[in-house]
């Protein structure tokens, strides 16, 4: 089977040659710069001295290219928007260095400004004349947004303020958009996954609007979630706002990329903790699901995507809710946190919705266990999720820095293990 082949045919519930793989193909199933630096060297796709770019600054994860895709066997490549969480565009590569020490290139406008306690800041777009919308702690390895919030008059609390970074697809990112379809369609044989942006309802990283010079509206993550239950009517204004620019831009992007993407990733927003979900079912019912299920109803009435929703922690309470929106795809399936046994998953939902993920805990054993207990974990959820397709394979979210390369080399020889013949 081709990449492409072979991710369709996990995503339609059949069993394909070998389990499919992704890496970087969101921002939500990447490797962080300093480990994707040490992973290039180890296979001698580098030497010392070569720099990985810093293609997501926010969590300063790096880019995974065709050559790591080759000697890897990755089968997906990622499209999404120009811009990055700051705002400002990846072009313009100018030499840095992290905190440990690993030599990257950023974008041009990431311009960080050091904090006498040894903080960096960011600014959005990349302008310093704005107030900074994130902070790196020294030694640090991303950033953190800088909660930006405005008085709260309630008499003059306005949704469309919330709505502020919503608006039409401009004319270049739609150029962008099919031009990358296209060249990526062409030239790879592999599944293409997209993230256009602007269809993650009450996304909390994305509330702080960290690429908004001068954000308006709620911003503060804990007064977002207070307003979900004591300004219901204003949240559910912002998301009928955003659902209905959502619909006209799907609608626009479709018919320029047509059906060469395979995997539209269509919300990053966290309904779990370790513990469990932190909304109930009903909620989700009321709150999200109508939104959720309008995108989903138009993607699959119009184009041949698969619908993918990220979430991290126990959601297992929420899942059939999820399948019920639509949803045709789970990421990252957080085997770890309460109620999420991979055995459980697969028996329940495995014939319903696509596992993107689950390969291997990132919280614990890939960064702290040794490599034959990464290889005895990932080729346990090998076996627990692959039978009868519907499972690609990638780590619990990005790869973490500082996470042992030997582990890292563990994990993807127990992959090519199992799918040997």
């Amino acid at each position: 089977m081709t990449s492409r082949e072979r991710v369709l045919a996990a995503l339609n519930h059949e069993e394909p040659d070998r389990v499919p793989l992704d890496l970087g193909s969101t921002a939500v199933t990447g490797i962080s710069a300093s480990a994707l630096s040490k992973l290039r060297l180890a296979l001698g796709l580098d030497g010392p001295c070569d720099r990985v770019k810093v293609v997501e600054p926010y969590q300063m994860l790096g880019e995974v290219t065709d050559d790591l895709r080759d000697a890897l066997g990755i089968d997906t490549v990622g499209l999404g928007r120009r811009a990055t969480l700051f705002g400002f565009e990846n072009k313009d590569w100018k030499p840095w260095e992290l905190f440990d020490g690993t030599p990257v290139l950023v974008p041009g406008a990431f311009n960080t400004e050091p904090n006498p306690d040894g903080s960096l800041y960011m600014y959005p777009q990349g302008d310093r004349h704005a107030p900074p919308s994130g902070k790196m702690p020294a030694g640090g390895y991303y950033f953190d947004s800088i909660i930006r919030q405005e008085p709260i008059d309630e008499r003059h609390l306005d949704p469309q303020d919330n709505l502020q970074e919503f608006e039409p697809i401009s004319r270049r990112d739609l150029a962008s958009f099919e031009a990358e379809a296209q060249q990526l369609y062409d030239t790879t044989d592999r599944a293409i996954v997209a993230n256009y942006g602007g269809t993650g309802f009450g996304d909390i990283a994305l509330v702080p609007a960290p690429w908004l010079k001068h954000p308006k509206g709620i911003r503060d993550v804990e007064e977002w979630y207070v307003s979900t239950v004591a300004r219901r009517d204003y949240v559910l204004k912002v998301f009928e706002g955003q659902r209905d620019i959502a619909l006209a831009n799907l609608a626009r992007i479709a018919e320029v990329v047509g059906n060469r993407v395979a995997v539209v990733m269509l919300t990053g927003t966290d309904f779990g903790t370790q513990r469990g979900p932190f909304i109930s079912p009903q909620t989700y019912r009321d709150l999200y699901q109508p939104f959720h299920k309008a995108l989903n109803d138009w993607v699959h009435a119009n184009t041949a995507w698969k619908t993918f929703i990220h979430t991290c922690g126990g959601v297992e309470p929420l899942i059939n809710d999820f399948i019920e929106a639509g949803f045709d795809i789970m990421n990252p399936v957080q085997c770890s946190a309460e109620g999420m046994d991979p055995r459980h998953l697969k028996r329940e939902y495995g014939g319903r919705v696509t596992f993107w993920g689950a390969g291997v805990d990132t919280q614990r054993t890939l960064p702290f266990g040794t490599p034959e207990e990464v290889r005895r974990e990932v080729l346990e959820r090998l076996e627990i999720l692959s039978p009868g397709g519907g499972f690609v394979f990638n780590p619990i979210h990005n790869v973490q820095a500082k996470t042992p390369v030997e582990n890292l080399l563990a994990m993807f020889e127990a992959l090519r293990e199992f799918g040997r013949p």
